[in-house]
């Protein structure tokens, strides 16, 4: 797990929540506080698409919403002539992605051992800080997908011109 200070914030913003530049993740869970505090349970509810006299039998391909179809509402949430008090995103890299990192990486680890790459952005106010982390469904000895999270994240992050600071 590592910290990483975003140090021009008005463009990471904009990459965030006005490109695809983040649509290779889903939001597992948001929280944003402006005039209210407003909580997104990313979880798709199969119930919602499922039994509908329309139902046409499709169903999300993942267990949380994709970035790129919540990316508008946040962006509405946040956008404004007032700094938001702050905000809270909890991101994961889409499956078939992590899949790929942790081949490339030769990982010991399979992706039916990994939850998930987590990318947590927080925002309190006047920094914001991305901070990496490694889910698994059961206790692992390797640490290898760490640092293949870690070093993609640093990657990600030189290819889209996001400014940072190592913490």
């Amino acid at each position: 797990m590592k910290s990483y200070k975003i140090t021009e914030l008005k463009s990471f913003m904009s990459k965030l929540l006005g490109s695809s530049t983040f649509d290779g993740f889903l939001l597992a869970e948001a929280s944003i506080s402006t005039y209210n505090t407003f909580v997104i349970d990313g979880h798709i509810n199969k119930e919602f698409f499922t039994g509908d006299i329309n139902d046409e039998g499709i169903l999300p391909s993942y267990e949380f919403s994709m970035w790129q179809d919540m990316r508008s509402i946040c962006f509405d949430l946040i956008k404004g002539k007032r700094t938001p008090v702050g905000f809270k995103l909890v991101l994961h890299l889409k499956p078939e992605l992590a899949d790929t990192l942790l081949k490339k990486g030769n990982a010991a680890v399979s992706l039916s051992d990994l939850k998930a790459f987590v990318l947590n952005i927080k925002y309190d106010g006047s920094e914001l800080n991305c901070i990496t982390a490694t889910a698994y469904h059961t206790f692992v000895l390797d640490k290898t997908p760490d640092q293949i999270w870690d070093e993609y994240l640093v990657r990600f992050f030189n290819e889209n011109s996001i400014s940072f600071e190592a913490g």
